[in-house]
């Protein structure tokens, strides 16, 4: 066969692999979803990522038409549910919500993963952004957050600085604070942020890196001193309270946040739909002031967008982590 002969084949081929792969996801996007979505939440019921996804689940059971079925599978820091979403049919019906963690900052945690976030998933939308606060107990002897860091210097590896659990967001921003802040704070890891600032609120510790929701009314009433918030911005619920970066670290950044990924593989209308109705309920008015009033942020955005912010987020706390020597079994 001449060469002429040859590329118009190959043209050829390749048209009709075109067309049969639009008809397919035509036809796939028409049907979808054609039965009850799973979402796995990778976390327990009652916590933040879990609220917010039941806020969720009307508007996209009515937007979608089928039901949309919350799914709790909390475990090694969302390892146990995003692998079972890995193993899922990309089909769009099995989604998982995960978080900064099992997203981003687990592949350097742990020594073995049973997913690889690059190669198992296609983001779908990111969710919110969970600010973080440092608080102290009045009883510490500093006003504010460069008081705190100079006390630290003066007498290293002696304030005690609980945080929400090994390997957690709040564990890792404590990380970039003293790399940043060339100070050693004791770490006290909590099983979660609510115990960490109650501890911090009867004085068995003196500061606590926590979310909002754990420490607000208490910073309102004057039992806990909010020292920064870990934010790029100012946030509304505490507009007083300067970030870190404004209080003596330019350019620290540090958020929790989750979103939503589907199995590689699913179809890219399928992504684009979900995508499109997610983003509609997040910036649905009633919604907004629900996730605001939890201390949650929502964050519209495309697939890509997500996509990008993960892997960012997983180069800056793989370097993180190296810094501080941070492993779990």
């Amino acid at each position: 066969m001449s060469l002429r002969k040859t590329l118009c084949a190959s043209a050829l081929a390749a048209l009709s692999l075109a067309w049969v792969n639009t008809a397919v996801a035509q036809a796939v996007t028409s049907d979808f979803p054609n039965k009850p979505i799973r979402v796995v939440v990778t976390f327990p019921p009652g916590g933040s990522t879990d609220v917010v996804m039941r806020m969720l689940v009307p508007r996209l059971n009515e937007k979608l038409g089928q039901p949309v079925i919350v799914d709790n599978k909390p475990g090694a820091g969302g390892n146990v549910g995003l692998s079972l979403v890995a193993k899922a049919p990309a089909d769009g019906h099995t989604l998982g919500l995960g978080a900064a963690g099992g997203l981003s900052a687990n592949v350097s945690l742990y020594p073995q993963m049973p997913f690889e976030t690059a190669k198992d998933f296609k983001p779908v939308a990111m969710l919110a952004a969970i600010p973080f606060v440092i608080v102290g107990h009045p009883s510490t002897n500093a006003r504010n957050l460069g008081e705190l860091l100079a006390l630290a210097r003066a007498q290293p590896g002696k304030i005690s600085f609980g945080h929400g659990g090994n390997g957690t967001a709040m564990h890792l921003s404590t990380a970039l604070l003293e790399q940043m802040a060339n100070v050693k704070f004791v770490n006290v890891p909590y099983r979660g942020s609510g115990p960490a600032a109650m501890d911090t609120l009867a004085g068995q510790i003196q500061v606590a890196l926590v979310d909002l929701p754990s420490a607000l009314q208490h910073i309102k009433a004057g039992k806990l001193i909010a020292y920064a918030v870990t934010s790029q911005g100012r946030l509304p619920m505490l507009p007083e309270v300067p970030t870190v970066s404004e209080a003596g670290l330019p350019g620290y950044d540090s958020t929790g946040w989750f979103g939503m990924v589907a199995p590689v593989g699913t179809p890219a209308p399928v992504i684009a739909r979900l995508n499109a109705e997610i983003n509609a309920a997040l910036n649905d008015e009633q919604i907004k002031s629900g996730m605001r009033n939890l201390g949650v942020e929502p964050v519209p955005g495309s697939a890509e967008s997500f996509d990008n912010y993960i892997r960012s987020e997983t180069v800056k706390w793989a370097q993180v982590i190296k810094t501080a020597n941070i492993k779990l079994e």
